[in-house]
């Protein structure tokens, strides 16, 4: 699959080198040539990403669609922006980032390590935490991912919340798992095809078959043999 989109990569630069100045103070003799070497790199990762997504707004025609006025889309190409960007120059990094939570209201800071395949939609007063996540990660508006005592949580492949719910702590998420919206899971053990309700310690997981929630899942995203 190739991946189209209406800017080329100098369009595309210039659009954030404008963003970043209405923000801030872009240093165009320091930093032009990282922002666009960082810039290449983050299209290909974002590529990469969309490729395995069924969202008819990600794919035309066999072909990966990057609409850099969508903005659930140029989220995540902004994440992945400061991701990149990250090792070369942290203040740069630190103001890709801060636009991103200007421009979309959602924070995905640059040392959290999300995965190569990932998905949001409608990410809005969402927080994702220093957790280890795995492919096929999605969530949704007003979730938040984070610590308790200092302990993050980490997530299998295959995993989806849903809006407003809140994983915390000492907590592992197994594979093929959906979290309901509202659901709050703090330092627990979530078996793999499952579907979670309710607040810790009084949750409430109705297991599924692996058959029930890959039909699930395929419905959102192409495997790696696709």
């Amino acid at each position: 699959m190739n991946m189209i989109h209406d800017l080329s990569i100098d369009d595309l630069y210039r659009l954030v080198e404008k963003q970043l100045n209405n923000l801030f103070v872009f240093d165009k003799s320091s930093e032009t040539k990282l922002l666009y070497k960082a810039i290449e790199t983050a299209l290909k990762r974002t590529e990469k990403n969309f490729a395995f997504n069924k969202n008819k707004y990600y794919s035309r025609d066999g072909n990966v669609v990057f609409n850099f006025f969508h903005s659930g889309q140029y989220t995540i190409f902004l994440y992945y922006l400061s991701n990149t960007l990250q090792k070369e120059s942290g203040i740069l990094a630190d103001r890709i980032y801060y636009l991103n939570k200007a421009l979309n209201a959602v924070d995905l800071f640059y040392e959290i390590e999300l995965p190569d395949v990932f998905f949001l939609d409608h990410p809005v007063g969402t927080v994702m935490g220093r957790a280890k996540y795995a492919n096929f990660f999605s969530f949704s508006q007003n979730c938040t991912v984070g610590n308790n005592k200092g302990v993050y949580p980490e997530f299998d492949k295959y995993v989806t919340m849903l809006s407003g719910s809140k994983v915390i702590g000492n907590t592992r998420i197994g594979e093929n798992c959906i979290i309901a919206a509202d659901t709050y899971i703090k330092d627990a053990v979530i078996p793999e095809n499952s579907i979670v309700f309710g607040s810790s310690p009084h949750l409430v997981i109705q297991k599924r078959t692996k058959e029930e929630m890959d039909d699930f899942f395929s419905k959102q995203w192409r495997t790696e043999q696709q």
